[in-house]
């Protein structure tokens, strides 16, 4: 019998960028999707509860995740086919992006970015190579090579000693003991707010939501648990973070196995989730506890879960106070858990999901135009 297929481990940077597809939302629909097929099956969940999560056909997961150990994170663009031959050569294509990529001050440039206009200038008065180029052209041409143009960030790496042995344990559990892993996280903060979305609405009048700006309800965190065998999440709302709140949390997912048996729960590294009390707790009670390395909570398979949460009862909500979120969050999980095998939901569950996640009027399996 041939192995599950499975996503290869992922690199720092791969984690963090995926998560950060994944927690923002707003990115193209195409691309949100392919990143959760990535994250939730290098955090080992089955390619079948990958297709329910996603609403995707199981063909579709695998061949995803096959591009992805192929090409890396090139994998989240498809390339369709089409449009009239090239005016450029691959030649010319790479020398855009190096130079586009390239600070202008190293190239003898008295300015610290690119312009399109500045940009497409260069390539024209270049004495090496020149490249004529219009600006349109090279827009697209940047988009389509994953180069947008961006505030610049700091970053961190992890700085933990056990980084390759906790995600060495991590895919041990996950991939032997499926039916006896979990996951657990801190969803929020959930703050009482109007919140932009999407939905069906006359051409020229979509649905408003009044505008706020006095926040006087305060902020919820969701702790969520998530069984990987039995593809459930569920979890309650909370004031805030402590090590009460995730004992409460672990001790619901100790009852769901009930047998005495080892179970094993995957959770990040905040310091309310490995309290002397946690751990004593744990010991007594056969409980592994598997941290994900610091700065790398994208390897907690609970995170691709909290995306249609987010998608579903969050986005283009304005609910009045904390106990009518929670209430609608609740009813969520339970439609989630009750009907995520049944075929008409399911296609239901694609058509809002196409919905909500369309952007531009592009919507899954659409190709955008390419350029010329």
């Amino acid at each position: 019998m041939a192995e599950p297929v499975r996503a290869r481990r992922l690199s720092e940077d791969e984690g963090r960028r995926l998560q950060q597809i994944v927690r923002r939302g707003r990115h193209d629909s195409i691309r949100v999707r392919r990143a959760v097929i990535i994250m939730a099956s290098a955090s080992g969940t089955p390619a079948p509860a990958i297709a329910r999560l996603v609403a995707a056909h199981e063909d579709t997961v695998r061949d995803v995740i096959h591009a992805f150990n192929e090409r890396g994170l090139a994998a989240l663009d498809p390339q369709w086919a089409g449009g009239r031959p090239r005016l450029i050569s691959d030649a010319d294509i790479a020398f855009i992006i190096q130079t586009a990529k390239t600070r202008p001050t190293r190239l003898g440039r008295p300015f610290t970015h690119w312009s399109l206009r500045k940009l497409a200038d260069h390539l024209a008065r270049h004495s090496d190579r020149a490249v004529i180029i219009g600006r349109e052209h090279l827009r697209r041409l940047l988009h389509r090579y994953g180069i947008t143009f961006q505030r610049t960030r700091t970053w961190k790496t992890s700085n933990d000693p056990d980084f390759d042995a906790k995600l060495d344990r991590i895919e041990e559990v996950t991939s032997r003991f499926p039916n006896r892993c979990f996951a657990f996280d801190q969803f929020g903060p959930l703050s009482i707010r109007p919140c932009q979305g999407a939905g069906w609405a006359v051409r020229g009048k979509p649905g408003r939501l009044p505008a706020t700006y006095r926040r006087t309800h305060g902020v919820r965190y969701f702790h969520g648990c998530y069984s990987l065998g039995d593809d459930t999440l569920w979890g309650v709302t909370r004031r805030g973070k402590s090590g009460a709140n995730t004992l409460t949390a672990l001790k619901s997912i100790r009852t769901a196995r009930p047998d005495g048996a080892p179970i094993y729960v995957i959770l990040d590294n905040l310091s309310a989730n490995k309290t002397p009390a946690i751990r004593a707790w744990a010991a007594r009670n056969k409980v592994e506890l598997c941290f994900t390395p610091t700065y790398a909570s994208w390897a907690n398979p609970i995170e691709p879960q909290f995306g249609p949460l987010r998608t579903f009862v969050i986005s283009g909500s304005d609910h009045p106070n904390h106990v009518v979120l929670a209430r609608e969050l609740q009813a969520y999980l339970r439609w989630r858990n009750a009907n995520a095998r049944h075929p008409d939901v399911l296609a239901a569950q694609r058509r809002e999901r196409a919905r909500i996640r369309s952007e531009r009027q592009h919507r899954w399996g659409r190709p955008r135009d390419e350029a010329a």
